[in-house]
């Protein structure tokens, strides 16, 4: 056994699956780090992280665009997270820092400045956010969930690495999906909303999928935990559609799922292409800069995504959208076989190499 010590490195991941979820698989492929975690109050992290690393909590949130008290009481945060962050760093002894953007990133990246450490970054969006557009050069490298963002940072090396999934995803063959007893020829459409707005979304599922039940097809319909009574008050009450506020094994659903509605998230979105799911994209209409429909298009031109903008989108256009796209099992197989195309199975294992070789180049 080594007496080497490991290296240390701190990843800044928060909020959101979406941040979360890329950032823990990256973390799984470097085993030979010893890897801490930054993040804040009563957010997903605290969930998940501590059950495989120590997380070291800021009080955070992000700057309002305009002077307030808020903005005052939230950069006196950031001044203190950024401080707290320096201290652990240095402290700690740590070779790098990792994230996967959202604002948790600003007191990681600065202060890894300040420590004279090295601060990598993966943006899974096309367009990237602000925050990972601010911070890019005081980053030695980011990884990019998708091509079409080369050419989107100044003043950091890029690479396209692909989004990185959950490890379950990449198991071969997929998990079944046992936990329903869902006829082998049966058609299965799977709903998600992602982790905010789903509201839009849900109330179309409940208007359109009547018509899919009478064609004999199934629907699993993920509405977000806020959104679950209301939903199942007003959803079929039918014995082949079920209504769940989430679903844990999101690897074997969608390996089942015939077709996916979907919001345009970029995590969703490499869960889907992973899978090879056809898919109908109602991009979040709030999200910042419409980030998640610039997401969809690239999807769309690649043939592996229809996507629909939820103003001009109604209950019966979706209705006969989907029932058309059931029919035509040619176009489901090329869709299918589009989306894998795009997919980056070792995402996770190209962001951790290019962690790797900025340690290298700094050891």
């Amino acid at each position: 056994m080594s007496d080497v010590p490991k290296k240390r490195l701190l990843i800044g991941a928060s909020g959101t699956g979406g941040h979360i979820f890329p950032a823990l698989a990256v973390a799984y492929e470097l085993s030979e780090f010893e890897i801490h975690w930054l993040g804040v109050p009563d957010r997903l992290e605290n969930k998940l992280v501590p059950k495989a690393y120590p997380l070291h909590i800021v009080e955070l949130q992000g700057l309002s665009r305009k002077p307030s008290i808020q903005w005052l009481k939230s950069a006196g945060q950031l001044i203190s997270a950024i401080q707290y962050t320096n201290k652990l760093l240095r402290s700690g002894q740590f070779s790098a820092a990792f994230t996967t953007g959202g604002y948790i990133a600003a007191p990681l990246v600065l202060a890894a400045r300040l420590a004279g450490i090295s601060a990598v970054g993966h943006e899974s969006n096309v367009l990237p956010g602000k925050v990972m557009r601010t911070l890019a050069g005081s980053m030695r490298a980011i990884g990019l969930g998708f091509a079409e963002s080369e050419g989107a940072f100044s003043g950091a090396a890029t690479r396209w690495v692909g989004t990185p999934v959950r490890p379950e995803f990449l198991r071969q063959p997929m998990a079944p999906l046992l936990d329903f007893a869902i006829p082998e020829q049966a058609k299965l459409i799977v709903a998600l909303g992602g982790s905010q707005g789903a509201r839009g979304l849900n109330q179309l599922m409940v208007a359109a999928a009547t018509q899919w039940l009478d064609q004999g097809h199934w629907v699993i319909h993920l509405c977000g935990q806020s959104e679950y009574e209301a939903v199942r008050a007003k959803a079929p009450n039918h014995p082949h559609y079920f209504c769940l506020p989430f679903w844990d094994q999101m690897d074997a659903l969608l390996g089942r799922a015939d077709l996916a509605i979907s919001r345009a998230g970029a995590g969703t979105l490499a869960e889907l292409l992973i899978t090879g799911t056809p898919s109908i994209l109602v991009p979040f209409p709030f999200a910042a800069e419409d980030h998640q429909r610039i997401n969809g298009e690239v999807l769309v031109k690649a043939g592996a995504a229809v996507q629909f903008d939820q103003s001009a989108l109604r209950a019966e256009i979706l209705a006969r959208t989907v029932s058309a796209m059931l029919a035509d099992e040619s176009l489901l197989r090329s869709m299918a076989q589009k989306a894998r195309k795009l997919a980056k199975p070792d995402a996770a294992k190209l962001t951790a190499d290019l962690i790797r070789e900025v340690c290298a180049t700094v050891s």
